[in-house]
């Protein structure tokens, strides 16, 4: 009786109820002799194979068995590593139904990215869509009650998914899409209202962007700036520039630069938004008409030069003498302070 005490105390329980051998190495023995009774489990006969091609081998955690081990292994059950971790070695020993399982997990992976993708084109992008038609369309004075929080919500998820480029694609396809849309609306604007016509495009387009630009900014900080090294607003301002004011600059210069030799044929506000506009879309346009855009733009003609005083004396002269034929007097000169040799 007290020699199975014994034995039984041999085999002692650690904190995390994991069995481990004492010196005698009596439990060891014990188990191994209990685990010998158990029967064999019966293999599944491959079909077109034989019924014990791989039924005499056991494949162990450590990839060898336990005969060139000396023993079977315990592990501590909070770590697990060894027996969560497979080598190369273990690898290349494993049966044919345990190279199946990577190979169904690659699928799997393929699988889900597959669905996160469809997510995206059923629920993403046609809800960002939807935010976006209303934020095109407005006008600088309306006030549309959109979700920003619900929006960037979507956002948030389409670049944690990996879809930051799918996401770039489809918005700039829909906006150059819209442009498209304005720029076929000033084709049938009458040559009179055309400036006008084309300010509140643009100022239209402006204020969208003071929207749009804020919600997106999580696509803008992750992968516009960090992998294209732009930013948004300078790209959605170059697609206005490129498939709007570009194919009707020619036939908006010369109006400007009439409406400039007529004061007040348009409103000064109006020729400010628009020229200031232009010359924020591409600088170089300013060489087309330098005498317009310096009036609204300053430091856009070259210096002054010492040697030509006399002929911004007479350009001067030439001003104030156009003026006053239009109906602009010099003002009252009866109050002008007297000359000292008077």
């Amino acid at each position: 009786m007290e020699d199975m005490e014994d034995d039984s105390l041999d085999a002692k329980d650690d904190h995390n109820h994991n069995y481990c051998a004492s010196g005698s190495g009596k439990a060891l023995t014990y188990l191994s002799s209990r685990l010998s009774e158990v029967p064999p489990v019966p293999q599944p006969v491959p079909v077109g194979g034989e019924a014990g091609s791989h039924r005499g081998k056991q494949w162990s955690g450590s990839g060898t068995s336990s005969t060139t081990t000396g023993g079977p292994k315990f592990m501590d059950s909070d770590s697990g590593s060894e027996s969560s971790e497979v080598s190369e070695t273990d690898c290349a020993a494993l049966p044919p139904a345990a190279e199946g399982k990577f190979t169904l997990d690659s699928t799997s992976k393929f699988l889900l990215n597959a669905m996160a993708v469809e997510d995206y084109r059923n629920n993403h992008w046609p809800n960002l869509e939807k935010a976006i038609d209303r934020l095109l369309i407005q006008n600088p004075t309306d006030h549309i009650s959109v979700s920003y929080a619900q929006i960037y919500s979507y956002i948030y998820k389409c670049v944690c998914q990996q879809h930051s480029e799918l996401l770039y694609n489809d918005l700039t396809l829909k906006i150059t899409s819209h442009l498209q849309q304005v720029s076929t609306r000033l084709h049938a604007s009458a040559p009179e209202d055309f400036i006008e016509t084309f300010n509140v495009a643009l100022t239209q387009y402006t204020a969208s962007l003071q929207c749009i630009v804020p919600v997106f900014m999580y696509l803008n900080k992750f992968y516009i700036e960090s992998k294209l090294n732009r930013d948004l607003r300078d790209d959605l301002m170059k697609l206005f520039a490129d498939h709007v004011a570009e194919k009707h600059v020619n036939t908006l210069m010369p109006l400007l630069i009439e409406a400039y030799s007529m004061p007040f044929k348009v409103q000064p506000s109006t020729m400010a938004s628009v020229v200031n506009g232009l010359y924020s879309l591409r600088p170089d346009w300013a060489q087309l008409a330098p005498a317009l855009f310096c009036g609204f733009i300053p430091q856009i003609n070259p210096p002054a030069v010492e040697s030509l005083l006399s002929d911004y004396a007479a350009r001067d002269q030439k001003l104030q003498m156009e003026l006053s034929m239009n109906g602009f007097p010099r003002g009252d000169q009866s109050r002008k302070r007297a000359s000292e040799d008077s």
